[in-house]
Order: structure tokens, then sequence, then C-alpha cells
């Protein structure tokens, strides 16, 4: 390993493995079993780069990976779901089925189905002035991708890059999260049932290791995280200038607009902010509401949150937040609001912080000084800020980061164009939440602090291959006659420069 290049990242990247969000406490306790040692990754890497140079994958053999992938995940889907639910202490198995199981079947689905006519050479055009010559894009595999995936979804965000990466045509070294380590297992023997070990490697362990991983030599690195330490992971890639792409997280802001009716923004908005606890890269952070409408807004909140988790007393389908850290920092917002006399109004149940259990609550008008509107919440909490006016509301989001999602509510086409033409987030779903991420064929990720590239589909595709351009040139073609003494060649040149 590049020594130079260790140093730096060990000096700037504490948790390079870090889950989706803002700030992540490290987990307490011993490192996982099975911990890979620092040393131990550059030969793995070595052996990945060297058995895909050897034979890089053709088509068969990327559907037949991707397939043998879908039908261990599809048979195991249970074990799955059991698996994370205990590394949560408890997660509904019905959301983790859904977000963890059902996404990844689909994005297997759609890469089969395209990737034939994905991996065909793109004929284009050349311009009159090249004829006969012809030119066309080759999209070819790059080599070794890393991927280092989260734990809120630590299934989901680790499988789909990789199945879009083995679709591509490489081979992929996996860094699961050490915050979830059963589920680090379960990938490892998974992977290993369906991948030869020179094809697809895991390794796992903490802090340092994920210094390590994000610094070595990758044709290509995928990493989800928060901003802070996505800028982290760049600065300890940069020594080898490895392509990125980055899905970070920020603030993404629900607009309601007067027109949209309160039960059906709030119906919708709970599922978004409350599936899997709040501990969603996209899910709604806040939400801006014309200050008429704010207490009937929250008012309704409530009535969702008792429908669905009544009292909380036996909270099956409530996930709870994943560790002591995640709950700790959760409360510190909780109590910096309550320090600020800030509304802090708890929808349904009580807390429970044994059971890290932390009910769906919401803080009302809190200014930029909050730490609740400092750093992305990736929890159940809800700000819920009152504005004059549409242009207020707007003018609110603009002030900050671009967020990763953006999610306008209003039956009006007007008035959502108008926010979609006055702001930019990383992806927007209209009349509800987090849905986009779902579409396999709509492109994944972030702008600016939220995030740079993107996945899902084709263009995940294409982002995990080298789209090569070739020019074909005939045996006889107007280029021969561009060389000195030009003089020869002038009214030629003449035609061309017209």
């Amino acid at each position: 390993m590049n020594t130079a290049a260790t140093t730096a990242a060990n000096a700037t990247l504490t948790a390079a493995n870090a889950a989706s969000g803002q700030t992540r406490p490290a987990a307490g306790g011993p490192a996982p079993q099975g911990e890979t040692a620092v040393p131990e990754l550059r030969p793995t890497l070595e052996r990945l780069r060297a058995a895909w140079q050897a034979r890089k994958p053709d088509l068969q053999q990327r559907r037949d990976d991707l397939q043998r992938l879908r039908d261990a995940l599809k048979r195991r889907m249970d074990e799955m779901a059991s698996v994370v639910a205990a590394d949560f202490g408890h997660r509904s198995l019905h959301e983790t089925r859904i977000a963890d199981g059902m996404t990844v079947l689909t994005e297997i689905d759609h890469l089969r189905k395209h990737l034939r006519g994905w991996m065909r050479p793109r004929r284009v055009g050349v311009g009159w002035r090249f004829w006969p010559a012809r030119a066309e894009v080759r999209p070819e595999p790059v080599g070794v991708v890393g991927v280092i995936a989260p734990w809120n979804y630590p299934v989901n965000l680790a499988l789909i890059p990789l199945a879009t990466a083995i679709a591509a045509g490489n081979h992929v070294y996996l860094k699961p999260s050490e915050h979830t380590p059963r589920t680090t297992e379960f990938l490892r023997e998974l992977l290993a049932e369906v991948f030869p070990a020179d094809r697809v490697a895991v390794a796992s362990g903490g802090a340092e290791i994920g210094s390590a991983f994000a610094a070595l030599p990758f044709d290509h690195l995928v990493f989800t995280g928060s901003t802070a330490v996505g800028r982290k992971v760049m600065a300890a890639a940069a020594a080898h200038l490895t392509p990125l792409t980055l899905e970070l997280g920020g603030k993404s802001p629900a607009i309601v607009c007067d027109d949209y009716p309160l039960e059906q923004a709030t119906a919708r908005l709970a599922t978004g902010k409350w599936f899997n606890c709040g501990q969603t890269c996209i899910a709604p952070d806040y939400v801006l509401i014309n200050r008429s409408r704010r207490d009937a807004f929250v008012e309704a909140l409530r009535q969702q949150a008792l429908a669905r988790y009544g009292d909380l007393s036996d909270p099956a389908d409530y996930t709870r937040v994943v560790n002591d850290g995640q709950y700790a920092r959760l409360q510190g917002y909780l109590d910096d609001a309550q320090a600020r006399g800030l509304n802090v109004l708890t929808l349904a149940g009580r807390a429970d912080p044994a059971q890290r259990l932390l009910p769906p609550t919401v803080v009302l008008d809190p200014g930029d000084d909050a730490r609740v509107m400092q750093e992305e919440i990736f929890g159940p909490i809800l700000p819920v800020i009152g504005v004059d006016s549409l242009d207020a509301a707007i003018d609110y989001v603009n002030a900050h980061d671009r967020p990763l999602a953006l999610y306008p509510f209003s039956h009006r086409r007007e008035q959502v164009e108008q926010i979609l033409q006055r702001t930019l987030a990383g992806g927007v779903t209209v009349n509800d939440s987090l849905l986009h991420f779902g579409i396999n064929a709509l492109p994944f990720g972030g702008i600016g602090p939220s995030g740079m590239g993107a996945y899902h589909g084709r263009i995940g595709f294409d982002s995990m291959s080298k789209l090569l351009p070739i020019l074909w040139q005939p045996r006889r073609a107007g280029s021969d006659m561009l060389k000195p003494p030009y003089t020869k060649v002038a009214r030629f040149i003449d035609f061309l420069v017209r």
C-alpha cells in the first residue's frame, strides 16, 4: 500500500464506513469476528484485479452472476430480515423485506433485462468534415469497484451498487458498516455462496479498516454516508485519483402548498419520515408549510402516528434507533431544542432509552441555530416550520445546502413547476416521499454537499464503465491531405472552416 496515501487517509478519515446520515458515533465493544487486518486489504485487491485482467466478464457471466445473486437473496430473505432486526435491536421485518429485499431484487431484474442492450457499442455521428469515418462509444468495464456501505439499509446499499458493478463487468470489493456486524457476516456468506473469492470480496472492521479501504487504488469507489465523511473519503481517494460516486445526505425538505389536503400530506410524509425510524438518507428532514396551517398539520400528523403505532406499548412495526450513540445524538437534538424554549411534541407513546425507542416527535419553528437544523437528523424527529408564502419556502430552501431529495406537495402544476425551476436537489418525488429511489430507470444521487455522481439502472452501469470513444478511419480519408506544405491544400482547408 502507498504509505503516504495511507498516512493521509488515516489522518483525515476516521470512519469511512460510517452510515448514511450526518453524525455517527462509533459503536462500542470489540471489533466483529473475522475482521480483516489492514495489511490484507491490498493483496485482496490485487487478487481481484489479476483475476479480472485474466478474464473480463462477458455478457453470459454477468447475467449468470446476477441471477445467482437474486436467487440466493430471495431464498434467504427471511434470514436476512431477522439478521438486520438483530443488528437494530428491533426492526420491522416488513420494512426490511421492502427496503432491503424488494429494492435489490427489482434492481437486479432491471439490470438483467437491459444488460445486452447497454453493452452494445453506441453509434455516434462524426459530422460531414470527418466522412467517411465512423464513430462509436463502447462501454467497457473498468476493473475493481470498491463499495463502502452504511448501516441504515445494510443490504440494499451494499448489493445495489455491487450488482451494478457486476453488470458493468467489474469485480467488487465490499466494505459493509461495522455497526451492523451480523448483517456483514450474512453478506459475507451470501456473496461467498454466489461468487468465487477472486470476483467479489468482503472486508469487515472499524475505522482503521475503513480508512485504509478508502485509500486503496480502486478503479471506481462508491461511498454512501454523511457529507462530512464523504469529504474525507474524497480526500483519501485523491491520492490515486480514484473516480468516485458519493451518495451523501443533508436536510431534505418537504414543501406543503396551501392547496394540498393535510390528511394526505401527513399520511405520505409520515411514511417517508418514520419508515426505518427515520434512518433514511432521503427521509423528509423538515417541513415548510403556511403558518396558518401549521397547527392543523401537526394535529393531522399526530393522528397518523396514533393510527400507525398506537401508544407504542407493542411497537412491532416501529424500528429502533440502531445503537446507543445514535440514540444519544438524537436525544441531544431534543434536549437542545427544549433548552432553547422550542415547542417539542411527542406524537405517540414515550421514549424508552433501554430499547432505544424514540417516538415520532415534532419540533416547531426551530431556527438555524438549533442543533436539529444544523445536521441531518437521521431519526424520527420532524421540524415543522411555518412560512408566510411559497416564495418564502423556496427562499428558505435556497439559503441552505442543496439537498439530496426535495418533496413538493401541490395539485397545482404551476406551483410545483415554480418549486422545481427555482430550486435544485439530488432527486424529487412530487406529492409523496422516498419513492423516486425505487424507480430503477431514474438516476439516484445528490448534488454538491449531498453527493456526486449517480447510480441505479443505466446511469449506474455507465458510471461504473469506461465509455470508450472509438473512431474508425477507412483506408482513404480527407485527413490524409492535411499535411504540409499547406499551400497545396489551402482551398480544402478554407472549405473545412467555412
